[in-house]
């Protein structure tokens, strides 16, 4: 009887590592170059997003200084404008 419930628990454990997909990842750790490759591609994904998310932002804010400079805001508005200008000739 406890053989059987043995048998049983092998047979869930074996599926749930099928399930987990742990033989592809021992597969790539094995596979230098597959490892590599995936590497390689997922940095230029990400250095890639992080470029587009920089300069959305960029432009985000430099819009928000833009309109804060027409709010005429006493002290802070003459150092965003010098700010927005210094930005805009660098462009």
């Amino acid at each position: 009887m406890q053989e059987k419930e043995l048998e049983k628990k092998i047979h869930e454990i074996a599926l749930q590592l099928e399930k987990a997909k742990i033989a592809e990842y021992v597969d790539i750790l094995n596979n230098r170059r597959r490892l590599l490759y995936i590497n390689f591609i997922g940095g230029l994904a990400r250095g890639f997003g992080m470029a587009v998310g920089f300069t959305i932002l960029g432009a985000f804010v430099i819009y928000l200084l833009q309109k804060m400079i027409s709010w005429n805001l006493p002290l802070i508005g003459d150092f965003i404008a010098d700010l927005v200008k210094i930005v805009q000739e660098n462009l």
